[in-house]
């Protein structure tokens, strides 16, 4: 990669930080956010899966918006919005309020992220995605690992609004990096924009999100809940048929023909969606279960990032020295196994083995995220690169953010027949553990061969 490719890929790599920052910087404040908007704590996870499922709801159209109007153009446009919106999620008053500026920051992080990683992707030859990937990959893993301390002190020792400030500079330092780096890609003929798909991804996703919410609410109002579920499921059933039938699709569901893009998209996404649920549950665990203060909690969590980081530099020997099947699987079933030792533990758990635990499945979780976006484009053809990774993008942040929402759901449902917070924790943690036999399933079910190509194992 040259000079200029390495640039860009850090500019996209920036703007995953800021993304990634914003998703994860609200856990640790949660409790003291509640406190001071006057709502249940566990209640504040809508603020978070509000903005990653508006990721999910706007990502598909980015595609189209970068054929459109030009690349540069929309990652210039989508830094405004998400910088504007940071600033006013620290200024607001209600809870109300704070949702609807994170739905902003979902918009600007929809048109940012997806479209800087379509630049990298359709720039970098093959034999190069592995170290674009690093590229991408490196600079925003630091964002998680920063963002439980982070969260969890200015809200304890300053003010939790203080938490969405962080990005203002950042953003106002990737603007005129954009205009100079971004190159202006966009299409000769722009496809005509697939309103019905919208509407229809937009509807179901939303009845879903506030489906969930309904039922985890503190007092659920049933049949409200079940009327959104169904609703939701009609929608999504609806598009499916739609996409399927369309001449240009909002996205291309006939990729999923293409089996290591099947198993990374579907598998992937819940193994995601489960993994993001840990650092949601975690601070909440810690300050309403153990008692401690949103710092503590913020400081411990950074023990399952710093897994995250510290196997970085040997995944991908390992992928190259077992092949992807047999690590995709194994990171799959070991992290089964952190989440059911992350539920017994217990406020009198020595601090080292909380510690221990926290980086094992951190461990796992990069080690699995990192399978899965190597394997993901291995064998999907050049010219269907853009329809591929809006697709992939959609369901990632979909499954990240209905992990959140359903993790909430989950602690709900614990407390509905156990007293005390550890235990509801404790059912929410193995109930997610058993939700990974889904990718479990799918790993073991990839060809021996899947992925050697791209990792230089072997030739497929």
């Amino acid at each position: 990669m040259d000079r200029r490719a390495r640039g860009l890929a850090l500019l996209v790599a920036g703007a995953f930080f800021m993304e990634i920052l914003d998703a994860t910087v609200i856990a640790p404040a949660a409790p003291h956010i509640a406190g001071d908007l006057g709502v249940p704590p566990v209640t504040v996870n809508v603020a978070i899966t509000a903005y990653l499922l508006t990721l999910a709801v706007f990502i598909p159209i980015s595609g189209w918006l970068t054929e459109r109007f030009g690349a540069r153009r929309v990652f210039t446009v989508a830094i405004i919005v998400f910088t504007l919106a940071s600033a006013g999620c620290a200024a607001a008053v209600n809870l109300p309020m704070l949702v609807g500026t994170r739905v902003l920051q979902g918009v600007g992080g929809a048109l940012m992220v997806p479209v800087g990683r379509l630049v990298v992707i359709r720039t970098t030859a093959k034999t190069d995605l592995v170290r674009a990937i690093a590229y991408l990959t490196w600079p925003a893993l630091a964002a998680p690992l920063i963002a439980p301390a982070l969260g969890g002190l200015l809200s304890t020792y300053a003010s939790w609004r203080l938490i969405f400030l962080v990005n203002v500079p950042l953003g106002l330092l990737a603007l005129p990096l954009a205009r100079r780096l971004i190159p202006d890609v966009r299409a000769d003929t722009p496809r005509r924009l697939d309103r019905r798909g919208f509407l229809l991804v937009a509807t179901g996703t939303a009845a879903l999100v506030a489906g969930l919410e309904g039922i985890a609410d503190q007092n659920p109002r049933w049949p409200l809940a079940v009327a959104l579920l169904f609703g939701a499921a009609t929608a999504l059933i609806l598009t499916v048929v739609h996409l399927l039938r369309a001449a240009n699709p909002l996205v291309d569901l006939r990729i999923l023909r293409v089996r290591t893009y099947r198993v990374t998209a579907l598998g992937g996404s819940v193994f995601r969606a489960v993994m993001n649920a840990i650092p949601f549950l975690l601070p909440l665990l810690f300050q309403l279960g153990f008692g401690w203060t949103a710092a503590q909690a913020g400081l411990v969590v950074i023990a399952l990032f710093a897994g995250n980081i510290g196997i970085k530099p040997v995944t991908t020997p390992l992928m190259r020295r077992f092949g992807m099947r047999p690590v995709m699987a194994g990171a799959v079933l070991a992290s089964a196994a952190c989440l059911i030792a992350l539920s017994s533990l217990t406020g009198s758990t020595p601090l080292p083995l909380i510690l221990l635990v926290l980086a094992l499945s951190g461990t796992f979780r990069s080690i699995g995220f990192t399978t899965y976006n190597t394997l993901a484009f291995a064998d999907v053809p050049p010219e269907r690169l853009t329809g591929a990774n809006t697709l992939m993008s959609t369901v990632q942040e979909l499954g990240a953010g209905l992990g959140v929402a359903c993790g909430a759901l989950l602690v709900r449902l614990g407390a509905s027949f156990t007293e005390g917070a550890e235990p509801r924790f404790r059912v929410a943690f193995l109930a997610l553990a058993v939700l990974l036999v889904v990718p479990a399933v799918e790993a073991f079910r990839l060809p021996a061969t899947a992925g050697n190509l791209i990792v230089g194992r072997a030739k497929s």
